[in-house]
C-alpha cells in the first residue's frame, strides 16, 4: 500500500490537481462522518482521491499559468505528452487505467466512474449513496477551493459559454444543474448538517490528514 502523497508523486500529478482531488475527498469525508446510515466510507475516499488522475490529458496548460509553478510550462507539457503516449487521448480512460494500476477495489472503481458533471443524472437515479456522495463531492470544488453548488454551477456556465456542441446546450446544462440541486437535497435530507457547513476552511485539516491515507 502507498500513501496518497506517494501515488501523486509517482504519477507526477500537478499540485493543483492533487489538491483538487484532496478537496473532493475532504468534502466526501465530512458527509460520511455525518451520514446517519452505513456507508462504504473507505472506498468512497479511495474513489475521490483518484477520480481525476488522468486529467492532465485534457488540460489547456496556458489557462491557469499559476498552476504551473515552480516547474513551468515545458515540464508539464512533457508530462502531458507522456500521459497521452501511454494512456491515449481520453482522460477518463487514463484515470480508470491508473486506478486499476493502483489496485483499487471493484466497489471503489464503480464509485470513481460515477464522478463527473455528465454523470449527475445517473447518480441522482442510482440507489447507491456512495455514488451520490462521490458525484456530489466533486461538484463542491472549483479551481479555487471548496464552494457551494451555486458557485460551481456559475463557474461551469462560464466554462461552457460559447460552446456550440449539442452535448452542452443550454437545455442540457439546465438539466444537469437541476440534477445537482436535487442530489444535494437527497444527501442532506438525511443529515443534521447543512451544505453550508462544508467549507474550504473546514476542509484544511482533513486534507492534511488525507495525504497520508493509504491505498
Amino acid at each position: 500500500m502507498r500513501t496518497v502523497r506517494e501515488i501523486y508523486s509517482a504519477y507526477r500529478i500537478m499540485p493543483s490537481l492533487g489538491l483538487h482531488q484532496l478537496r473532493v475527498a475532504a468534502v466526501a469525508k465530512t458527509i460520511c462522518d455525518n451520514f446517519p446510515e452505513p456507508l462504504d466510507k473507505r472506498e468512497i475516499l479511495v474513489a475521490c482521491l483518484l477520480h481525476d488522475m488522468g486529467n492532465i490529458i485534457k488540460f489547456d496548460l496556458n489557462y491557469f499559468p499559476e498552476h504551473l509553478k515552480p516547474e513551468g510550462l515545458e515540464y508539464w507539457q512533457k508530462v502531458k505528452d507522456e500521459y497521452v503516449e501511454k494512456y491515449g487521448r481520453s482522460e477518463h480512460h487514463a484515470t480508470q487505467t491508473i486506478a486499476r494500476e493502483a489496485g483499487i477495489s471493484e466497489r471503489a472503481f464503480l464509485y470513481l466512474c460515477a464522478v463527473g458533471y455528465q454523470n449527475l443524472e445517473h447518480a441522482l437515479r442510482d440507489a447507491s449513496f456512495e455514488k451520490k456522495i462521490c458525484a456530489y463531492a466533486d461538484m463542491r470544488v472549483n479551481p479555487y477551493g471548496v464552494c457551494s453548488i451555486e458557485e460551481r454551477i456559475s463557474e461551469g456556465r462560464n466554462r461552457y459559454a460559447g460552446r456550440k456542441d449539442k452535448e452542452m446546450s443550454p437545455e442540457r446544462l439546465q438539466t444537469l444543474d437541476d440534477a445537482l440541486r436535487e442530489l444535494e437535497r437527497q444527501i442532506f435530507g438525511k443529515m443534521k448538517i447543512k451544505p453550508e457547513d462544508i467549507s474550504e476552511e473546514g476542509s484544511k485539516n482533513i486534507i492534511a490528514e488525507l495525504e497520508d491515507f493509504k491505498i
